[in-house]
């Protein structure tokens, strides 16, 4: 009697153990726990830790609720202004429904991956080149919002949608190259008019203070002859300005005109008394050359 008790209990605890194996579930922390009852979703969601289901009743189906990164395939399409280009893109995104995201979808990362291509594909062609190439955080924001509407019904959140990369053909690499260096050289041109136009008012300045002093001009052409004598390199022909030439010109005359002052008050008694001393005749032959032929006659 007393084996049979015993035989009975160690049964009954074999029985015990392996039930509770086969009921014990452990749920990660970055996961829960979804609770199917002979096929029917059970609306308690099981937290991180340990838990216990019915054998062969119970089923239990884990969700990861961790951010995930997935990437979009790139996908060729034309832009509104007749560009075909390649774009590749990026999706970040997380399980907030865990219950929604296995009952409501069959799988959810397949169905957002088909969303996020053919979103691309609809913003590639609703978007210009300039804005896909410089405009990328409206176009990212846009791509996020025809994601996510869908998505949020399957219990899925998207966090982020970032545009990696852009593909140009080569032809219209080559033409923006063309652009870009046109625009560069359209700057060159404008900066460099812009000094030339400051450098002539600069010089139209120092030009005025020269005529108010020549003197300056001589100093300006030695101390260019200097520069230029420093390489010893070349045959330096200088030349001689004109200004030093008024400038000796008007030093000249400012010496001239006293003596002429002083020579005009001693010639003119002796042309008076040259005057009184010839005769009349001859005076009259002064004034016009034919008066001798009709003073002979």
């Amino acid at each position: 009697m007393v084996e049979e008790l015993v035989a009975a209990g160690v049964t009954l605890a074999s029985a015990g153990v392996v039930y509770a194996m086969a009921a014990a579930r452990v749920v990660k922390q970055y996961e829960r726990g979804v609770v199917f009852r002979l096929g029917k979703l059970r609306s308690e969601v099981r937290e991180p830790g340990f838990t216990m289901i019915v054998p062969f009743v119970d089923k239990l189906q884990k969700v990861n609720m961790q951010v995930v990164t997935m990437p979009v395939p790139a996908q060729e399409g034309i832009t509104r202004d007749n560009v075909t280009v390649r774009v590749d893109a990026v999706v970040y995104f997380k399980v907030t429904g865990p219950s929604e995201a296995i009952v409501r979808v069959e799988d959810y990362r397949f169905a957002v991956a088909q969303m996020a291509q053919t979103s691309l594909r609809s913003i590639i062609g609703k978007s210009e080149l300039d804005d896909l190439l410089s405009n990328r955080e409206k176009l990212n924001q846009g791509l996020e919002l025809m994601i996510d509407s869908p998505a949020v019904e399957w219990g899925v959140t998207i966090d982020r949608v970032e545009i990696k990369d852009v593909s140009l053909p080569e032809t219209m690499k080559r033409s923006m190259a063309r652009q870009a260096e046109a625009d560069r050289e359209r700057r060159a041109r404008v900066i460099n008019a812009d000094a030339e136009l400051q450098a002539s008012k600069k010089l139209a300045e120092a030009a005025q203070q020269m005529a108010d002093t020549p003197a300056a001009l001589q100093l300006r052409l030695l101390q260019t002859v200097t520069a230029v004598a420093a390489e010893k390199n070349s045959t330096l022909v200088l030349p001689f300005p004109v200004e030093l030439l008024r400038f000796l010109e008007r030093a000249q005359q400012n010496t001239v005109a006293p003596q002429q002052v002083v020579q005009q008050p001693v010639q003119q008694p002796v042309q008076q008394s040259v005057q009184e001393q010839l005769p009349s005749p001859v005076a009259r032959l002064d004034p016009e050359p034919g008066g001798s032929k009709s003073g002979q006659d």
